[in-house]
């Protein structure tokens, strides 16, 4: 039984489709399909059972993959020592991230990678879910705001700040607040996301004041909330590295900037911090460089 084949059988069952596997693994589905199949033969068992829907493990097929998963780590886990040996980033690193901060950061970073080390290809999935690196076979996630309770590893690799930004023709036309409680005269262009109750937190050396504005319009996307403050629509809250070039342009205002908003924390999340590869720690490394204190996130 070959590594290859239980790692065609893994890739399967983490993707639900045999033309999803044989996309990752680069090969034709007819050659996917057959080695699950000689599988099941050398096996003597039925690991899938097969619709023309869908695909679901048989109970003896999931205890396999769960075996197979323990032996394909073992075997990445020596791989791995040797490539610590060698110490140069190679292979391919599976990474995947919010597509916003995705496209405000995480592209930039992969370039810069890509260009430092000749010897890696990056496969970056962009996604408003939160992936199962380790079911899914990633090697790495960037993740913006608080993490929730996990036995995955994790580094700090910054924070993403926040202001409160209008476009020059609404500021000529309505004024701007200097306070937060004088927002309830304004119109506010809110990014809603998944919360319900949306509440704009200041602070200003030991004041603390929180205010919940009524938007004139609520939207799941900073870049739509960023157009829509270009536009003149109202007072918009947005991240820093989103609203600055359009500062420097003149095609925004900073508003109340005496006022902190609370930045949000933006960390690498792996599977363990004791096993990770050249290619794993240079992204960390060079996204903690990028995105730590200096860096244009607090611009």
């Amino acid at each position: 039984m070959e590594l290859s084949h239980l790692d065609t059988f893994v890739k399967v069952v983490q993707t639900g489709s045999f033309t999803r596997a044989a996309e990752q693994l680069h090969t034709q589905k007819a050659h996917v399909s057959r080695v699950v199949s000689q599988l099941e033969a050398d096996l003597g068992v039925r690991l899938l059972e097969r619709t023309t829907r869908s695909l679901s493990l048989t109970e003896v097929g999931r205890e396999f993959f769960e075996r197979a998963v323990g032996i394909l780590g073992a075997a990445e886990d020596a791989r791995r020592a040797v490539q610590q040996a060698q110490g140069e980033p190679r292979g391919t690193l599976r990474l995947t991230c919010g597509v916003e901060f995705g496209m405000l950061a995480v592209n930039g970073w992969v370039r810069d990678y890509l260009i430092r080390h000749p010897g890696v290809n990056v496969d970056l999935e962009m996604t408003g879910r939160v992936v199962d690196i380790v079911h899914e076979g990633f090697d790495l996630a960037v993740r913006v705001g608080p993490l929730a309770d996990s036995t995955l590893a994790a580094r700090k690799l910054g924070d993403l700040h926040y202001g409160l930004f209008a476009a020059p023709a609404y500021a000529t036309r309505r004024g701007l607040p200097e306070a937060p409680e004088q927002l309830a005269a304004h119109d506010i262009v809110q990014f809603s996301g998944a919360r319900r109750r949306l509440v704009w937190s200041f602070t200003r050396g030991g004041q603390a004041q929180s205010v919940e504005p009524a938007a004139r319009l609520k939207v799941n996307n900073n870049f739509a909330v960023r157009d829509a403050a270009l536009d003149g629509l109202g007072i918009a809250q947005l991240p820093l590295l989103l609203a600055q070039p359009e500062v420097t342009a003149g095609r925004l205002r900073s508003v109340m900037s005496d006022w902190q908003l609370p930045p949000a924390p933006v960390h690498a999340v792996f599977a363990s911090a004791r096993y990770l590869t050249p290619k794993v720690r240079a992204f960390i490394d060079l996204a903690a460089i990028r995105f730590g204190p200096g860096s244009d996130t607090r611009t």
